[in-house]
């Protein structure tokens, strides 16, 4: 029990994921495979696709997770939770049910010597008018309040079906791409892509156009003492040196990539999980 593994943006129970019973009990085989070797877990965010606590109810579903993030923490496995864009409305139940330390900002943590910045990603250094707008709307305190005050039925609705829109919105903008004459820099929506992945997501953009590239090579001058940056959010897999001595990791997703960082004290890998076939 030594190794500690970085995973985020399952999007858990999406209405726009096919298979989304298959793809629950895949991030539970591979929560059991690791158990025997894990220190800590940390989910980088958006594991769930829509989230919301109300003060005697929770959202339906998701039994299987749960259940394996309540025997992870049940053994003495450390699993911290990062709030995403989808998941940010969580009030206690993970913490106070499952065992989980959730934090609702990025952090800066020491694992075995070496210092890491986690976060989900999102806010960080995108300039996005619109996501700005949206976000400070869903961080708002009284807004969280009013939307409370909703049945659970109604605004569960809403909440699944703005999630599904989202996801929608990027496999139209995919398909669009694909059928575009133009090849890289191809202009869409008033925005240059170069191309999605398979999520629906802008490829790599480079590091002078990557907001969370910029970003991060900005914080670490203030902060020489980070050695790792990991994120979610972006649903690409990403490891860049940005030094001889430092790494920045995107973690892909667990909806078509199924990517994960593992460390262990001397070496941080972004692997793939293949069933049957992947070495922890």
């Amino acid at each position: 029990m030594n190794k500690v593994y970085f995973l985020s943006d399952a999007h858990l129970g999406s209405w726009g994921i096919e298979h989304p019973r298959m793809q629950e009990r895949r991030i539970v085989r591979f929560l059991d495979t690791i158990k025997s070797q894990a220190k800590a877990i940390y989910l980088l965010g958006d594991m769930f696709d829509f989230w919301y606590e109300w003060k005697y109810a929770v959202p339906k579903g998701y039994t299987r997770f749960l259940g394996k993030i309540s025997e992870l923490t049940d053994m003495g496995i450390e699993v911290h939770y990062f709030t995403g864009n989808h998941d940010i409305w969580m009030y206690g139940y993970l913490e106070e049910e499952c065992g989980v330390t959730l934090h609702r900002k990025p952090e800066t943590v020491e694992i075995y010597n070496k210092v890491f910045y986690l976060a989900h990603g999102d806010g960080l250094g995108d300039p996005d008018k619109q996501f700005k707008f949206i976000r400070g709307v869903f961080h708002n305190p009284t807004c969280q309040r009013l939307f409370s005050m909703l049945h659970p039925r109604l605004s569960m609705w809403f909440g699944m079906s703005w999630a599904k829109h989202s996801r929608m919105k990027r496999h139209k903008n995919q398909q669009a791409i694909e059928h575009a004459a133009g090849a890289e820099g191809t202009q869409f929506n008033g925005n240059t892509i170069s191309a999605l992945n398979s999520s629906g997501e802008p490829e790599y953009m480079g590091e002078d156009r990557e907001h969370l590239v910029i970003y991060t090579k900005e914080y670490m001058i203030s902060h020489p003492d980070v050695d790792y940056f990991v994120y979610g959010h972006r649903h690409i897999e990403l490891d860049l040196m940005l030094t001889a001595q430092k790494r920045m990791m995107i973690l892909g997703d667990w909806i078509s990539q199924f990517t994960y960082a593992v460390f262990d004290g001397d070496h941080l890998l972004l692997q793939e999980y293949v069933e049957g076939e992947t070495k922890f």
